[in-house]
């Protein structure tokens, strides 16, 4: 990659984005909503006009073409202001349109990415359980079949977003527990379905869009709803090993690169503002060296996260770059918030400012979507380190 520039056409879709959250998610609306756990279904709703909702879907279904780095951009500016709203996009236009493309069936599609276009639907992913967590071949929920139904029983945990999704993205064990890879399936089930029960799981940050523990006792959804249709029972695996997981580490990747930047932003702002021994803050070495240092960091994110964007973009090879941009964020997004909380004093500890919250939103990144540990292994493995 040798040009540098970002392409026209995402630099001004990001213009609409900042103008959008100026006019829609004035920062004390966005305070409040934080403050009440509050996901503002209105606001989903009115960004879906911008027409943002169509950049993982294809033109034939009412998308404009599936661009990496524009969803990304979109993602980066949304989580300045709320990652309430950031979640519900990536329900969208990531967990929805990337694998409704990748590996729903012409009927699925038809039917879905029109309504994802408008704004009207989301996913929520049902893959960790209980007992699983990055071994995702392990799942423990079953499934089987009974004439035109299919029959779960089980429990899914960290199903962020499943009480307000149109369909959670269900990881089953479809057939016999030995064979690990393989009688994986994955069903699109309805949270509203008979036999579910969704419980709160209280945790640190992201708030808005909570996550959950969900159940499953005897739920019967039809086979139709099976990803890809019915001739996709027991091929679950090869289906997650598509694109779609690969870019869920680039979104991670984006919101905490919109987290960093509006906390460097804050913190260069206030330290142009506050007076300490009669002058600016700004003008104390420790101070400067501190925004140097954060300005850094968040411009080698900005360049790890649209490098492997990039790649993506053109279906190149970007295993390796899209774990190293995870990890390096994602990490860098928990330093930078901290950092600029410091120059506030105590202001940053105070709800009235944003400091906290950048903070407590960004320290959960390196834990979901891939911890920072399980990046390293992809990275040490997909580069064949001897073990």
């Amino acid at each position: 990659m040798t040009d540098y520039d970002e392409p026209d056409h995402v630099t001004a879709l990001r213009d609409s984005v900042r103008r959008f959250v100026a006019a829609e998610m004035p920062r004390e609306k966005a305070r409040q909503w934080d403050r009440d756990n509050h996901w503002p279904r209105e606001v989903h709703a009115k960004l879906a006009e911008l027409g943002v909702f169509g950049l993982t879907v294809p033109e034939a279904y009412g998308g404009h073409g599936p661009d990496i780095s524009a969803a990304m951009a979109v993602i980066e500016e949304l989580a300045k202001r709320s990652t309430g709203i950031v979640c519900s996009y990536i329900m969208a236009v990531c967990y929805a349109g990337m694998n409704l493309v990748e590996s729903g069936s012409d009927a699925q599609r038809a039917e879905l990415l029109p309504r994802l276009v408008r704004g009207e639907l989301l996913f929520a992913y049902g893959l960790s359980e209980p007992n699983v967590g990055g071994d995702l071949a392990s799942v423990e929920t079953s499934a089987r079949l009974e004439g035109a139904e299919v029959v779960i029983n089980g429990a899914k945990r960290w199903c962020t977003g499943s009480h307000i999704a149109d369909y959670i993205f269900c990881l089953v064990r479809s057939g016999e527990r030995g064979e690990k890879y393989r009688n994986l399936s994955v069903v699109l089930v309805p949270p509203q379905s008979a036999g579910i029960t969704i419980t709160p799981l209280g945790h640190l940050g992201i708030r808005g869009v909570e996550t959950k523990d969900v159940t499953f006792d005897e739920v019967r959804v039809p086979t139709a709803n099976i990803l890809g249709g019915p001739d996709k029972w027991g091929q679950g695996w090869s289906q997650l090993a598509g694109k779609a997981l690969e870019v869920e580490k680039l979104e991670l990747s984006a919101c905490a690169l919109g987290l960093a930047t509006a906390a460097v932003d804050d913190a260069w702002d206030y330290a142009q503002q506050r007076v300490q021994f009669g002058r600016k803050i700004s003008a104390h070495q420790a101070i400067r060296h501190s925004l140097a240092d954060m300005r850094t960091r968040v411009q080698a994110m900005r360049h790890m996260l649209y490098h492997a964007a990039w790649l993506a973009d053109r279906n190149r090879p970007c295993s390796v770059e899209t774990s190293m941009a995870k990890l390096f964020c994602c990490e860098g997004a928990s330093e930078v918030t901290q950092a600029a909380m410091r120059v506030a004093g105590a202001y940053g500890l105070s709800d009235q400012f944003d400091f906290e919250r950048y903070t407590r939103d960004a320290i959960s990144l390196p834990i979901v979507g891939g911890s920072s540990n399980m990046q390293k292994n992809n990275i040490a493995n997909r580069l064949r380190l001897e073990s």
